[in-house]
Formats: C-alpha cells, structure tokens, sequence
C-alpha cells in the first residue's frame, strides 16, 4: 500500500480507483451487481461494503483481496478508536492480544 493511500478512507480510495479508471458509478455498480445508491454511499462512507462486495470489487478492479479488506478493516478499527475517544496506545494493547491469540491456538 502506498504512503498516499494510508490516509484515505476505503470510501475515498474506491472512489479514486473508479475515478482513475475513467468509469461511472452507474458501470461499476452494474458490474458488481449492486445499486448505484449503495455505491455512491459505499464511495461517501455512509455504508460499509460486506466481504463479498469487497471481493467482487477487488476482482473487478484487478485489485489484491486481502489488501483491499485490510483497508475496509483498517478503517473499521480507526472509526472504533475515534468513537470511543480511546488512545492510540490501545493498538499495541490489541497487538499483543493478536500475538498471544496466535501462539494460544497453535
């Protein structure tokens, strides 16, 4: 992911790779099978695209799935830590979670 990308949101980078890609919100949502309404809120963060959409969404822009869901997941987690008024610290707590989570279930 580059440096540029890790600023914006997944609404935001969507938007631009549709954008670049010189297509219409109408061509996109014809080729991932969803309305153009859900798109255009997907694209403004107003809502949040399941799994399989951002599968289909990968597939079609010729993107990398697990980078793609990593960005969705990675604004979910920001989101979090904003609407809670949390500090950031709460990331590294999370981390050694995920760490001793891992060597738990091997």
């Amino acid at each position: 992911m580059s440096e540029q990308k890790l600023y914006k949101t997944f609404g935001e980078h969507l938007r631009i790779i549709r954008e670049k890609a010189g297509l219409t919100l109408k061509e996109v949502a014809a080729h991932i099978e969803i309305d153009i309404s859900l798109l255009a809120k997907i694209e403004r963060n107003e809502r949040q695209p399941t799994k399989i959409l951002i599968k289909n969404i990968a597939h079609f822009f010729k993107m990398d799935e697990k980078e793609l869901f990593n960005e969705f997941l990675s604004d979910q987690i920001a989101y979090r830590i904003i609407e809670e008024d949390a500090d950031v610290r709460v990331l590294k707590v999370a981390e050694e979670k995920i760490k001793y989570g891992i060597t738990k279930h091997k």
